[in-house]
């Protein structure tokens, strides 16, 4: 049928992520709230999944969640002078309520700075109560002009860190700590490499003395900035009047941090991973991990084999992995593999009358080898031990898929030199991960991003960039002098 056709990847990069948060359901878009989305159950689950992971890491390196208020007073906004003017164009502003004018306006929050700096100014007083360190999940709201679902739309759903600090020496150490966290939760759970780096002073968060990112390319070459962890030295301690005495007596102003990753990550998911037959979801993200097929032709042979199925699940699901039996009576076999592939289940078991007699079960991975005829490849495994055997082959994919995205990042990255490789590499919506050289100046980085589209995702770490990276060189743009490449990609 038409409708169920997933446009490929080569054909129309775009249409083919909407096509996958489509058919997957994921998500879509909201409709009658211009700008937003509606994150369905499986796109959910797998949020659900980061977010525990995540929760987890911040917790082990001694956050405490907290929650504050949704409506952040435009005074607070506008208290920080280049904060505010960085979100001025996105705010989205309630000006009424209970039917009456309100006396000051509220903006609907685009980030909490603002009023967490607020309420760090009552709960501070001492070095002792030094560092403090919260984290919160919660919804903002940033008014997006062009939006794709999960990429940028005008609510999301993400974490935020908030800290504060008796020295700039913890507070550094906190900004590089949590893009660690961050990076680790990347290539463990998510399988998905990434460059750290820190933003130049043009892209760095709107009121920080410095940005630190992570990177990652999409399957078209373009970068996803996946996470930010933000020193916000003492500007915003300094507009909110947070202060605390120091253990010399004397009263200083905080130095913070903030930190954050969004639901973005599920986009950067299955642009990172999916193929052009549906969604491909590494194990640790996935909400279902096996999904088993009873395959029967004669009534007679139903119900011995919708039990054995049965039976498989419940083993696997001791053994900790979620499990769906689909014994819908309404479809056939190709129709039910179709679904589950779209939706990115890792594993997909087959067991049918031979397989009992074999004490047998077909497995699929969700991306399988083919055999000499373009087929794709079918395990057998055994029933005694299946929990163990189907642990190992998920253990498998999670490792091939974060192999298979390093190789494309390896791939797709060039070390250039001139002005004309660096125009052509970018020319006709192309992109790749390039590192060139740069005069470290804004006109400089400006008259790129606007000839080429191309911008400075990050001044890579050293240890995650190619050998040569951090050797001084000439600018390829202005031809001055530039004390190391950087990376630059067009974005998402």
């Amino acid at each position: 049928m038409a409708e169920q056709r997933i446009a490929t990847r080569a054909d129309d990069y775009a249409q083919w992520y909407q096509d996958i948060c489509h058919h997957a359901e994921l998500a879509e878009a909201a409709g009658v709230v211009r700008g937003c989305m509606v994150i369905r159950p499986h796109g959910f689950a797998i949020w659900e999944k980061m977010q525990a992971d995540l929760d987890r890491r911040f917790k082990a390196t001694g956050h405490k969640n907290a929650c504050f208020p949704l409506l952040i007073p435009m005074s607070f906004i506008n208290k920080e002078a280049e904060h505010v003017e960085g979100f001025a164009p996105e705010l989205a502003i309630v000006t009424r309520a209970g039917g009456k004018e309100l006396e000051e306006p509220y903006a609907i929050r685009p980030t909490s700075e603002t009023i967490i700096g607020h309420f760090f100014a009552k709960w501070i007083d001492s070095w002792r109560d030094l560092p403090l360190l919260i984290n919160q999940w919660a919804n903002v709201m940033r008014w997006e002009l062009r939006t794709r679902l999960f990429l940028r739309t005008g609510e999301f759903l993400w974490q935020e860190g908030h800290t504060a600090h008796a020295n700039p020496e913890e507070s550094k150490e906190e900004v590089v700590r949590m893009l660690q966290v961050y990076r680790d939760f990347c290539h463990e759970i998510m399988a998905m490499p990434v460059i750290r780096g820190i933003k130049t002073e043009s892209e760095r968060f709107a009121g920080a003395v410095e940005t630190r990112c992570i990177e990652a390319l999409m399957q078209d070459g373009k970068a996803l900035q996946a996470g930010t962890s933000h020193d916000l030295g003492q500007n915003f301690g300094k507009a909110f009047d947070v202060t605390f005495q120091n253990q010399d007596g004397e009263r200083d102003f905080v130095w913070q941090t903030s930190w954050g990753v969004s639901t973005r990550l599920v986009g950067a998911l299955v642009m990172s991973h999916s193929d052009d037959d549906g969604l491909v979801v590494p194990p640790r993200l996935a909400p279902i991990h096996v999904a088993i097929v009873p395959i029967f032709r004669k009534d007679e042979e139903r119900v011995a084999v919708v039990e054995a199925a049965h039976r498989v699940a419940a083993e696997l699901r001791d053994d900790g992995l979620t499990v769906e039996v689909d014994d819908r009576d309404d479809m056939r076999p190709g129709a039910k593999y179709f679904e589950w592939e779209r939706k990115g289940v890792p594993v997909r078991l087959e067991i049918g009358p031979r397989d009992l007699q074999e004490n047998a079960v077909m497995a699929k991975m969700r991306v399988a080898e083919l055999d000499e005829r373009g087929r794709a490849v079918k395990l057998k495994l055994p029933m005694e031990g299946i929990g163990i055997a189907v642990g190992e082959l998920l253990d498998t994919f999670q490792k091939e898929l974060f192999d298979r995205a390093q190789a494309r990042l390896d791939e797709s990255t060039v070390l250039i030199d001139s002005w004309d490789d660096f125009e052509s590499t970018f020319a006709d919506g192309k992109s790749r991960f390039v590192y060139a050289h740069w005069d470290g100046t804004a006109e400089t980085e400006a008259a790129i991003k606007a000839e080429t589209k191309a911008t400075i995702r990050c001044i890579p770490y050293a240890e995650d960039a190619p050998e040569g990276v951090g050797e001084p060189g000439t600018c390829i743009k202005s031809g001055k002098p530039s004390a190391q490449r950087v990376l630059f990609a067009r974005n998402y």
